[in-house]
């Protein structure tokens, strides 16, 4: 078992789920994993949380999306943990570096979303470039409300997992 998770299992549950949120935005699932506790290792840890995350209510996971900034952008909608904040600059990092004209186009692409969904786009952004996140922010702008949401709450699955890998590490 690694440090952190031993320490955080032995944690009070406030405070255990207080160093968690940070890892996914959502009050409910931070609640949920810290009364999941004692976790024996990572695997417990990944299943645990895609467990809980989707047993959440629609309400939860627009707490977890309004956690992050927009693609492209460096403040979220709602104030998160200073973990949070840092995290999503490194997921970003690709697309802050990228040109004015994949950024202007994100921009345009976040507000086209924004009207159309009525909430910020949520895309695993580590790894992909500005080009790449453009062109997934085009094709889900194609799907209807369910479809998208269900898509949103995925790709939210996928930055907890990797954000508790990071928080594991250290």
């Amino acid at each position: 078992m690694s440090e952190t998770l031993a320490r955080w299992n032995a944690l009070p549950v406030a405070d255990a789920e207080n160093e968690i949120l940070a890892c996914c935005g959502s009050r409910a699932w931070a609640r949920g994993m810290a009364l999941r506790r004692p976790l024996a290792d990572e695997a417990a840890l990944l299943g645990a949380s895609d467990e809980i995350w989707r047993g959440l209510s629609e309400a939860d996971w627009m707490e977890a999306f309004r956690s992050h900034p927009r693609i492209g952008e460096s403040r979220p909608e709602q104030p998160v943990h200073a973990r949070s904040a840092a995290w999503s600059a490194l997921e970003q990092s690709n697309v802050t570096a990228e040109g004015d004209r994949i950024k202007i186009a994100l921009a345009e692409g976040n507000r086209e979303y924004e009207r159309r969904f009525g909430r910020i786009f949520i895309v695993c952004a580590t790894g992909k470039s500005g080009g790449d996140i453009l062109d997934i922010l085009r094709r889900r702008l194609q799907n209807d409300e369910g479809a998208e949401l269900r898509e949103a709450a995925e790709q939210q699955r996928q930055i907890t997992q990797i954000r508790l890998k990071r928080w594991l590490a250290g």
